[in-house]
């Protein structure tokens, strides 16, 4: 029997103070209407890129994602270092040279703007740089002395291709490539990220401010005068992580089972930085949820359709919408997940049956690895219903 598939939802609610995280073209905070009600919103992409920096954090330089049109100009200063720091010693013309003939096989063109940038940004990883490298098996020096069709014909004896296509990494396997031009560079992302929904309505507010002129003494005026829009929300936010889809981008177990947990954590603590010099807005979610299913994701921003109005605070009655919604979903469709986990701040009888007991935030990544791990290993998960105590999860999963 085949094994299913293994979805990783992440539901995170958090309140945001006055700030403006993601704006429009106009400076005002990204907007949507919901529910017949205008919302907040920080889109998918914003968040992503967010969540891209919060995670590459938790790994060494080398292991790293970039994502420019700098391609050429990153393989040129491999190629000459010297052979000691890993390149081949070559000059800056030959670099130059035999980088534009390594890379001509990819189809990026140059930019029509800019000589060093090619015409479109190409997300890779700088161990795939470094294998390109490696991949000339020290004839750099030889290669770049050969005339242009000579040179191009030894260079497609060389899996150029192959190589950006293996050996993704992490960052790659988690969002995600698309290369109009050759899609056999395509890599399917492993991660969904939903826009980001006020729970509640919101109004656009403007903060008035003044910079004043320290040495100037015979005007007391201000030196410059401005404004900018803002608001604060209670945001609801969705990922999904299809574990099945990162175990074939990565093709290892142990760090499909690490990048896991890392992306949950990275999500969780993710911040975009629009604006944060003036509002410092970074805080931590009062709930971080997650669902474990098998079937299909399901998104559960429709608790939050008719805007949440609570009269001391919106965070606790959104914790309580959510909990009626993961509810009234399993009841009416039978989705019910497989495991439930969680972490809040929040209290009552309701969110402890519906969520169980809140976890600490280390704690519940442990849980992670471990679930992630015991799929990976060909473990069916049962229904939470049915899983015994002391399977391998922490207290307080469902």
């Amino acid at each position: 029997m085949n094994q299913p598939n293994l979805f990783v939802e992440v539901h995170i609610l958090q309140s945001l103070p006055p700030s403006n995280v993601n704006r429009d073209d106009s400076g005002t905070p990204k907007q949507a209407v919901f529910g017949g009600a205008r919302r907040a919103r920080v889109s998918s992409q914003a968040w992503k890129r967010a969540t891209r920096t919060e995670y590459a954090r938790q790994v060494p330089e080398t292991d790293r994602a970039t994502r420019t049109k700098r391609i050429a100009t990153l393989l040129t200063q491999r190629l000459t270092r010297s052979v000691d720091q890993g390149g081949a010693g070559l000059a800056q013309e030959q670099a130059d040279r035999l980088a534009a003939a390594v890379l001509e096989p990819l189809g990026i063109t140059k930019s029509s703007k800019k000589e060093d940038q090619s015409a479109y940004l190409l997300f890779f990883g700088k161990k795939q740089l470094d294998a390109l490298v490696e991949l000339l098996d020290g004839r750099a020096a030889e290669l770049a002395a050969l005339p242009d069709d000579e040179l191009k014909d030894e260079v497609k004896k060389l899996a150029v291709v192959q190589t950006l296509s293996t050996g993704h990494p992490a960052e790659v396997a988690l969002f995600g490539r698309m290369v109009a031009d050759l899609p056999t560079l395509n890599v399917d992302a492993s991660v969904q990220v939903a826009h980001a929904l006020s729970t509640h309505a919101v109004r656009t507010e403007f903060d008035y401010y003044t910079a004043v002129d320290d040495e100037n003494t015979d005007d007391h005026g201000a030196g410059m005068i401005g404004t900018v829009e803002f608001n604060s929300s209670t945001l609801y936010r969705y990922a999904v992580l299809g574990v099945h889809q990162l175990r074939d981008n990565l093709s290892d177990a142990a760090e499909t089972r690490q990048t896991a947990v890392r992306f949950v954590d990275a999500f969780a603590r993710s911040m975009p930085t629009g604006h944060q010099n003036s509002f410092a807005h970074r805080t931590l979610p009062h709930l971080v949820l997650l669902t474990v299913r098998t079937d299909q994701p399901v998104n559960l921003v429709s608790a939050y359709e008719e805007p949440v109005t609570g009269l001391t605070g919106l965070a606790a009655e959104s914790v309580v919408r959510l909990a009626d919604e993961l509810t009234a979903v399993g009841r009416t469709w039978g989705n019910k997940p497989l495991r439930t986990l969680a972490t809040y701040t929040a209290e009552g009888d309701k969110i402890t049956e519906v969520f169980g007991s809140s976890l600490p935030f280390p704690a519940l990544l442990d849980a992670v690895d471990t679930l992630v791990g015991d799929w990976l290993d060909g473990t069916h998960l049962a229904p939470a219903d049915s899983a015994k105590a002391g399977d391998g999860m922490q207290a307080g999963a469902r």
